[in-house]
């Protein structure tokens, strides 16, 4: 009797866990109306998209429609969460950052970093690219460690992932901000520093316009990007573990690299 009293408590136990378990998991699947109010508290959500980096997003000269990854998985999350999508494009990753930190939009896609995460909530990342440097074909600058050196100047996108990483981490070299990534190449070569720095893709096709450049091997830094909402919102715990599962299921459904495929992306890999 007491044998079969102990298994019928213990299946009661396991019918109980496995209810809180399904509840749990159905509450990582949706966002609550409170927090969908605050998360997008003008009824559409208001997603900034970083033309700052061809990686993630494009837009055609002639239409001005936008296209690449990061158009994707915003318009996926607005269907999850029957939102319309208002797509409002920057030129750089600082301006996305202060539009979100003023509340201007309700979304960004942008690299994680230590100095953005006072305000900005990150998800887990959804894409690794690399940031590496490139100098003149007659540089005697052979490597990546041989930049850190006093005398040698860095000309880096103002505001950019790789110009907050090597403002903390360069030691001896000192750094020239360009107005954006894409000006980086052009301001090298009109005569500004000794080593230009940026996303590796950015840097291998805006150099296709110039002679005489070449690649350092490998990367200085790995670039991890994620989704990022601001942390002045109620609730945004709740808005960004729901994110972060969305994520989660993007990357593990193959949703991101076909995403990366369609749109030709090259050099960059899914995060683990």
């Amino acid at each position: 009797m007491k044998l079969l009293f102990s298994l019928a408590t213990t299946l009661a136990l396991l019918c109980t866990a496995q209810i809180a378990f399904s509840q749990s998991f159905k509450d990582m699947k949706t966002l609550d109306s409170t927090s969908l109010t605050s998360f997008a508290p003008t009824g559409t959500l208001r997603v900034g998209i970083n033309l700052g980096n061809p990686i993630l997003a494009n837009e055609d000269p002639n239409t001005k429609h936008l296209f690449g990854v990061t158009i994707d998985i915003a318009n996926e999350i607005g269907k999850r969460i029957q939102l319309p999508v208002e797509l409002i494009p920057f030129k750089t990753a600082g301006a996305t950052v202060d539009a979100v930190k003023s509340g201007n939009i309700d979304l960004v896609f942008v690299a994680i970093d230590p100095v953005r995460g006072a305000d900005i909530s990150y998800t887990p990342a959804y894409i690794q690219i690399e940031g590496a440097y490139m100098v003149k074909s007659a540089s005697p600058i052979q490597v990546n460690e041989e930049v850190d050196v006093a005398g040698t100047e860095i000309v880096v996108g103002k505001g950019s992932a790789y110009d907050l990483y090597l403002t903390r981490e360069i030691k001896h070299a000192s750094l020239l901000r360009a107005a954006s990534s894409q000006a980086v190449v052009d301001d090298f070569m009109s005569g500004k520093g000794s080593v230009a720095a940026g996303v590796k893709q950015q840097l291998e096709s805006d150099a296709k316009r110039y002679e005489g450049l070449r690649m350092l091997p490998g990367r200085f830094m790995v670039i991890h990007q994620a989704i990022g909402i601001p942390k002045a919102r109620s609730n945004y715990e709740n808005t960004n573990s729901y994110l972060s599962n969305v994520i989660a299921e993007l990357k593990q459904s193959g949703f991101v690299a076909d995403s990366m495929k369609r749109h030709n992306i090259q050099g960059a890999k899914v995060a683990d």
